[in-house]
């Protein structure tokens, strides 16, 4: 177990994720170590998320809840991160996408200064198991583009599964209103701001049960934002750097 001191949150986004949220809470318990609480963010009372989520926390796990009062995914992100009480925060979700094994090894290096640690898919090590071939294949030439041109330290910028401390979610607005762009906004403004960014490997694996929020179309204007943002900065730095 981490020797850090820091506690972990663990937030998750649901909406009527009543058949997997039980295999998710398994993971996490079974899997991270570091002293932690698991925040259910929900956006209607009747989600059926919430009576498996009761369930478990009536058997010891520690489950808390938040509702979120403007629905929709970055909504329900940016109140669990608003609202979660640990010193290090970390967006996943419900569907069994994500990888636990690597939390605590994210945590360590947290607690070596780091702000933002990124879960990785298109690193080393890291692999992505089913979904859409036409988004993957997007992701992944975002996160390459950012990583190679602009000078991102990481090879996955779009992925939600990021692990924040504290300290930078108190000092950056969060404006993503659309979807789960959250996680290129915050990393863009955290690199460029002159917080210390990493990643790690992970394996992200399509969800079998339910359905996913995620809308391609919808919410590319919101990508595209903070993907053109990254380029701005990256292009002012060495701007400034000339001038000097």
């Amino acid at each position: 177990m981490p020797r850090s001191k820091k506690r972990l949150s663990l937030i998750i986004p649901v909406y009527n994720e009543g058949a997997n949220i039980k295999r998710t809470v398994d993971a996490i318990e079974a899997l991270v170590k570091t002293p932690h609480a698991i925040y259910i963010v929900y956006d209607f009372d009747e989600d059926d998320t919430l009576p498996a989520a009761r369930a478990l926390k009536e058997s010891g796990v520690d489950i808390r809840f938040i509702k979120n009062p403007t629905r929709g995914a970055v909504h329900a992100i940016k109140n669990g991160l608003k609202g979660a009480k640990g010193d290090w925060l970390l967006v996943t979700m419900a569907d069994m996408s994500d990888d636990y094994s690597g939390v605590d090894g994210m945590c360590e290096l947290m607690g070596e200064g780091y702000d933002v640690v990124c879960g990785s898919r298109y690193m080393r090590g890291g692999r992505q198991i089913g979904g859409p071939f036409v988004k993957k294949t997007i992701s992944r030439l975002v996160g390459l583009s950012l990583k190679v041109l602009t000078g991102l330290p990481t090879h996955d910028a779009t992925n939600s599964f990021k692990l924040y401390s504290r300290k930078l979610l108190e000092k950056i607005e969060i404006e993503s209103d659309g979807g789960f762009e959250i996680g290129i906004e915050v990393v863009v403004k955290a690199h460029f701001s002159g917080y210390r960014v990493t990643e790690v490997p992970c394996t992200w694996t399509d969800r079998t049960e339910g359905e996913s929020r995620f809308k391609l179309i919808g919410w590319a204007p919101n990508y595209l934002r903070w993907y053109l943002r990254a380029f701005r900065e990256a292009y002012l730095g060495v701007f400034r750097r000339k001038r000097k």
